[in-house]
């Protein structure tokens, strides 16, 4: 029996915040929302609203939620069946408000079919560290089986919300897992990875097990990202554009222009996808997260990499070919992530600069000299963000200066800290 239902959102901190109601005002819920507050957008990761924020103590908004994007955690052991619907934010009289990051995400996707006919297809592909596995290989039968039940419940769980888990699977990091989920519509996609990283918590919680999804435990150790797989379909078809077989990494122009874009403005994107104070700490060469700003076939250092595929069983390289972007992790709003990629692709399409150039799987070492670095640290990137004039006018004004707002109070919380300190408070947070 429903007990009640969680109206959430995701807030800039990469949070899920939202209000419960009782199961039997569901109905009226859909109707009309629940109450919601501007400055609730300005919460830091640390629990505190930024100071300096747009916002203060006026406005209201309402919590609109969407009923496709319904899960359903089960009564077990003693707790009582919840439903999740995530949901857009409003002004009060339903309208859009300009500073939800959904409504961001969903108009650049309107915006890519208005002016280029394409839609697309995404997956958000998720790491996280669970306690309990201590001790086991990499990769290993030992560590997955360490896992359960956690492990088995957490595959039925996704199975049974709709969010279609393709592969479960023990990671190279001590304790670390990585859970896969089916691509579909790109909005869709996003929503998921919301969801997706509250089952997991809550499930772990239930185990009297502890799950973190934050870039790193320590500044030593393996980090957890979400790697964001793109491609692109006509809108009015459904068929593949991406694949090319006589271009450089088989990635057809119109690919190789959109992942342009992301290139061309990606110092400034890593601060609205990697946004944490220790994000930077795992974006470095070497760590096989992200060791420049490129473009590579299979090579896993690229911001952009040209993922592989299989005609294996019968598969269709053209249904397979995607773009993985690996400078983002799950301190990071969904929704932001999606649709400044987006925003980053469409000024590609639009611009007249030449395709980026493909680097080869077997690049060499010293090759990586000639190739542009992300930012240092958090600080560069919002400074990064602040100067590029493209990526600022993506964004309401108010939705960007929050942003900037609560990254900069989430520094200031760890100032002074060593980076093994600012690595444990963060994954105190996620």
């Amino acid at each position: 029996m429903d007990s009640t239902v969680f109206v959430a959102t995701c807030d800039l901190a990469g949070l899920t915040r939202g209000r419960g109601v009782p199961a039997g005002e569901l109905d009226a819920v859909l109707r009309r929302g629940v109450g919601w507050v501007p400055a609730n957008l300005a919460l830091t990761c640390f629990g505190g609203i930024a100071e300096d924020n747009a916002f203060g103590s006026t406005g209201d908004l309402r919590l609109m939620p969407d009923a496709r994007t319904e899960v359903v955690l089960p009564e077990r052991d003693g707790h009582p069946q919840v439903r999740i619907l995530l949901a857009d934010q409003t002004l009060p009289d339903g309208q859009p408000w300009d500073c939800d990051p959904r409504t961001f995400a969903r108009e650049a996707l309107a915006d890519l079919r208005e002016r280029f006919g394409l839609e697309v297809v995404a997956s958000f592909e998720h790491e996280f560290m669970l306690d309990g596995t201590e001790g086991t290989a990499p990769f290993s039968f030992a560590r997955y089986r360490s896992a359960e039940p956690f492990g088995s419940g957490l595959v039925q769980l996704l199975a049974q919300a709709g969010l279609e888990p393709e592969t479960w699977l023990p990671e190279y990091g001590e304790n670390q897992f990585e859970i896969t989920l089916a691509p579909t519509s790109a909005l869709a996609a996003a929503d998921r990875a919301v969801l997706l990283k509250e089952l997991v918590r809550d499930l772990a919680r239930r185990h009297g097990r502890r799950v973190t999804f934050a870039p790193l435990q320590n500044p030593d150790g393996s980090g957890n990202g979400v790697h964001v797989h793109l491609s692109l379909v006509d809108a009015a078809t459904g068929r593949p554009v991406l694949f090319d077989e006589q271009r450089p990494g088989r990635l057809a122009e119109v690919g190789a222009r959109f992942a342009g874009g992301i290139l061309a403005h990606a110092r400034a994107l890593t601060a609205l996808t990697a946004p944490s104070p220790s994000s930077f700490l795992r974006l470095q060469p070497h760590r096989w997260s992200v060791g420049g700003i490129f473009l590579a076939e299979r090579n896993r250092e690229a911001l952009l990499r040209i993922c592989p595929t299989s005609t294996v069983g019968g598969g269709n390289p053209a249904r397979q070919l995607n773009l993985e972007y690996r400078a983002a992790d799950a301190t990071a709003n969904p929704w932001l992530v999606l649709g400044s990629l987006i925003r980053a692709g469409l000024a590609g399409l639009a611009g007249d600069d030449q395709p980026p150039k493909v680097w080869p799987e077997d690049m060499a070492e010293q090759q990586f000299d000639e190739i542009p670095g992300l930012p240092a640290d958090l600080s560069e990137a919002l400074e990064e963000l602040e100067k590029d004039t493209a990526v600022r006018d993506w964004f309401a004004p108010e939705l960007l200066r929050t942003h900037l707002d609560v990254k900069r109070a989430e520094l200031a919380a760890v100032e002074g800290l060593d980076p093994a300190d600012v690595c444990r408070r963060v994954a105190d947070v996620h």
